[in-house]
Order: C-alpha cells, then structure tokens, then sequence
C-alpha cells in the first residue's frame, strides 16, 4: 500500500535540547540534577501538573505557575524559570524543510504529546506551514501511547494507518504506532530518522 501520509513528533525530534548546559544551571540552582529539575516540569508525581496539562486538565500557564510554587520562587519568577529551562532547545531547520518539501506530495502532520500553548508557538516560530495538520495531545485530551491519538490524526489526514509513516524517539510510542499497522522509525538522530523515512517512501 502506498503511503500517502507522513507523521512527526515534535519535542526530542523537530525541537530537540541541544545544549543541556541551561537546563543543568537551573536544577543546580534548586540542588537538583537534570533530570530531578526535568521530573519537576514534565512529570507527574508529587508536582503532578506537567502530565495533566499534557491532557489538556490544566493549562500551560496554569503549569508553569505551579512549578513556580513548587519551587518555592516569587511567581514573578515564572518566566525567567520558563526561559532557563528551554534556552537550550533549537528547532531543527532541516527536518522543518524536508517537511515542506513533502507537503508538495504527501499530507504531513504533527502528533505531539504537548500542552496547550504549542500551536500558538509554533506559529510565532514560524512553521506551522510544514503541516497539513496538527494533533497536540492537551486539544485531544489523550495523549501517545494511547491508540486514540493516533486514530485521531489518521482521521484528521483521511488515511489508513498502512498508508502513513510515523516518526517518535520514544520507543513505548513507536510500539503503539507499529500496533495499530502504521510504518513507525524510531528517532534516534536526524540522519538516520530522515534515511529511514526516504527509504519507505
């Protein structure tokens, strides 16, 4: 079956952390490692709004308002916690490109497990013109592993999973993807990721 659609993730895969350096500078500042200071935002646990307003319970600003707190800071701090923790994140162009260019043959969307303050950033930044549509996790309300996420975003581009590619770096999403008859690769740098898809198109 030929394929007709081409799905990205976005955090670890468009939007990577390609310098660790600021995000390391703010946990320490808190006496935390990267990955405690990286639990505090995305997680849930005992901070517990990363993962809600990733399903849409709690908004973005309502989650960045309560790790503020959670770090015991002035809630005029929020923005320069915001700023700290994603400085070292960089957009990556090139797979932005390849996007575009694919849109003239195929239909291209996102699926990102992300809050609700995604769309209106990715405007500001200036590519939401690389797909014909996009599935964030906090407007659907469900977010990856779950099959309805992806069953959402087949339907939104009006094909059939054999029909379509997908493309994650995290392997549990990959698994659901193969699951459901999609053409899942697994990210694991941008190279290898843009080869494995040319090579099923």
């Amino acid at each position: 079956m030929p394929i007709k659609a081409i799905y990205f993730d976005l955090g670890g895969v468009i939007l990577r952390t390609e310098d660790k350096e600021p995000r390391t500078q703010l946990g320490a500042e808190f006496g935390m490692t990267y990955q405690q200071i990286e639990q505090v935002v995305f997680g849930g646990g005992l901070y517990g709004t990363g993962a809600r307003a990733s399903l849409g319970a709690v908004t973005e600003e309502a989650h960045w308002v309560n790790v503020t707190r959670a770090l015991n800071l002035p809630l005029d701090q929020c923005r320069r916690i915001q700023d700290a923790f994603f400085a070292g994140d960089k957009v990556d162009w090139n797979l932005v490109d390849f996007l575009r260019e694919a849109r003239k043959t195929y239909k291209v969307g996102l699926i990102s497990n992300a809050w609700d303050g995604l769309r209106p950033w990715i405007r500001s930044q200036k590519f939401e013109d690389a797909f014909d549509d996009m599935i964030i996790s906090a407007e659907v309300r469900i977010a990856k592993p779950m099959p309805g996420i992806y069953h959402h975003a087949l339907t939104a581009l009006g094909v059939k999973a054999e029909e379509s590619i997908f493309v994650d770096d995290f392997i549990e999403n990959i698994h659901a993807a193969n699951a459901l008859g999609m053409k899942a690769v697994h990210f694991r740098s941008a190279e290898q990721a843009l080869a494995d898809v040319k090579q099923l198109l």
